[in-house]
């Protein structure tokens, strides 16, 4: 969501300092400011989603010599019938 904020000068002020000292973007800064007083004020509303990670699984080595030819690597999967 986009919104224009007008921010208060002592506001503004301490978020300028801080964005100097913090390697994150203005709006990182902001949003992660904005999520820990709303955690404050409502405890009950979730402020980070959990963050969903795949582990990888080893598959193994291919079983087709080239998959560059389809109708080969049909005929090795499928047997000659395929066609």
């Amino acid at each position: 969501m986009r919104t224009t904020l007008t921010l208060d000068p002592d506001v503004a002020a301490v978020l300028e300092r801080l964005r100097r000292r913090d390697p994150r973007s203005f709006k990182a800064l902001v949003n992660d400011l904005l999520r820990k007083g709303i955690a404050q004020l409502d405890p009950k509303t979730p402020t980070a989603r959990a963050s969903y990670r795949t582990r990888g699984a080893a598959l193994g080595a291919c079983r087709l010599p080239s998959l560059d030819d389809v109708a080969e690597a049909l005929a090795v999967a499928e047997g000659e019938r395929f066609r």
